[in-house]
This record gives C-alpha cells, structure tokens and sequence, in this order.
C-alpha cells in the first residue's frame, strides 16, 4: 500500500507535468495560428498556378514539357513523406507513416522488393522510421521545421524534378498531412510528377469549390499568353511542384501544431483527473493513518488503566 509521503510525490510530480502540458499546449496555439495565417496566404497561389498548367494542356501543350509526359512503365518510383520532427502530437506523425506504407504495399511492394523504391523524409520523424525498416532514403530532411523556408522545398522538389527526368524514378508521390481544423487532419497521397493531366485535389480544395459558383462555359474568358505556351510552361511547371511541396511543408506544419494543442490539452485534462484521484487517496489515506493512531493511543490508555 502507497505511504502518504509516496502519493504526494507523485501528487507532485503530475502536477510538475501539467503545468508542461498546458504551456505547450499555448505554445503550439501561438504556432498554430501563424502557421494557419501562412497556409491560408498560400493555398490560393498554389491553386491558380494549378488551374493555369490545367488549361495550357487543355490548348495542346501536354507534350511540351518533361514533367507532364508519363514514363510508358514504371520500374521504380520516388515516395516524399513529410512527418513532423518532434512527437507528443498524438497520432500525427503515425498516421501519415501508415498512409505512406499503406501505398508501398498495395503499389510499389514489388519495387520495394527490388530496392527500386526510395524515399525522400521530410521530417525527422518519418526519417528515423523508414531508414530502421529497411527503405531506401534518397535524402534525409530531418530538422526541416525548424526554421521552415520556400528554399526547403525548391531543394526537395530539384531532387524530385531532377531524378524523374534521369529516369532514376517513373513516378513521384507526395503524402502528407493536410490541415482540415484545429482538430482534425486529412491524410494526403497526391501525384506529383508526372502531373496529372487533371488538377489533383485534396478534400479541402473540394469544399472550397463548392462556394464558388460554377461559371457557365460560354461566359468564361480565356487567357491570352505572351510569350507561347510552351515557353511559360517550361517557367511554371518547376515552380508549380516546388510550390506543391511547400504548400504541403505548410500544410503539415498547421496540421502538427493543431494535432499537439488538442493532445496537450487532452493530457492536461487526463492529469487534472488523476490529481482528483491522487487527492482523495491522499485524503482517505491520511484518515486511516489518523484513525490508525488514534486506536493505538486508546488501546495504550487502557492497557494503562489496566496495569493501574
């Protein structure tokens, strides 16, 4: 049975760890409505430049730049994950592990086999986890929330860019978390190279279209380019994977900050119980302890009076 010096250790000790947990709970809200502010500036950008590629291949110009044309087979492929660097987020990071693993095995489990699948980890967490299981890691980018930068993404989406027209990959995916709400995320596999000859899009997005009213096709304008299409394509394509990849370091940023508020606030909540817990056993310990002595001082005064 717990001493009463034990349990207000540990009284203690839960409470030491939730004053923790509720300081990083208002941390990860300081960090989450900035992330959200620059998620929110950013997702429109990275839709127009999407809707604009969709319609110069729309005019013919689909084989006018490597990126868009499918390799005929694929015998190896390229697999960007983007996990968090640090834990206590709950079940952020092994959602998105399981999501991309989830992919390895129902797709690519025969170029896993072969060792022709790699992955790019963007993301200490995702990092430490495939290179224990036996994936291939093009490029580790672990701390890479640290100081989070578009020079970030241009440095994966070059690796990406790069190796799909080598041939050293026939087909690049990116999965990630997207920030739905505060509490809530969607787990994303997106194509990234080849671009697919279709807008590719995340729940969100779908939402978001659904306020914005369908323009009939008689009324909408078409875009005049200067200079040809081919050559504005072969400036937006890069900028467009690369911006595909920062939209989804920022997504995940928002969605991490989201999901470590609401397990913080949950562990907080948990502590707060169990110090209620803590208390009343302190409490009926203490009263046994009392009654304890109490019975010892009158069974020594009647031995006492017995003696007497």
């Amino acid at each position: 049975m717990a001493t009463l010096r034990d349990i207000r250790t540990r009284i203690g000790s839960v409470e030491n760890t939730q004053q923790v947990t509720r300081a990083m709970k208002m941390v990860a809200a300081a960090k989450l409505r900035r992330a959200q502010e620059n998620i929110f500036k950013t997702r429109p950008y990275a839709y127009k430049i999407g809707e604009i590629i969709e319609h110069l291949k729309r005019q013919g110009a689909v084989e006018a730049h490597p990126l868009l044309r499918k390799h005929e087979e694929i015998k190896s492929a390229l697999i960007i994950v983007v996990t968090g660097d640090r834990g206590l987020a709950g079940a952020f990071n092994s959602n998105v592990i399981k999501t991309a693993e989830t992919l390895i095995h129902s797709k690519y489990a025969d170029l896993h086999a072969n060792g022709s699948l790699q992955i790019i980890a963007a993301g200490r967490k995702g990092a430490e986890y495939f290179s224990k299981r036996g994936y291939t890691l093009a490029a580790d980018f672990s701390g890479v929330f640290r100081e989070l930068s578009f020079e970030n993404a241009i440095s994966i989406g070059k690796l990406a860019i790069d190796g799909y027209i080598k041939g050293q990959w026939d087909v690049v995916k990116l999965v990630y978390n997207e920030f739905k709400n505060t509490i809530a995320q969607n787990r994303i596999v997106a194509p990234l190279i080849p671009i697919p000859p279709q807008q590719f899009r995340t729940p969100v997005m779908l939402l978001e279209d659904v306020a914005v009213p369908e323009i009939p096709e008689r009324y909408r304008a078409d875009y005049l380019y200067d200079p040809d299409a081919t050559t504005i394509l072969d400036a937006l394509v890069p900028r467009f994977v690369n911006f595909e990849i920062w939209r989804a370091l920022l997504e995940s940023s928002a969605a991490e900050q989201g999901a470590r508020m609401v397990a913080m606030d949950n562990a907080t909540s948990n502590a707060s119980e169990l110090l209620q817990a803590l208390r009343l056993q302190y409490n009926r310990a203490r009263q046994s302890a009392i009654t304890t002595e109490i019975l010892e001082i009158i069974s020594g005064a009647n031995a006492l009076e017995g003696n007497s």
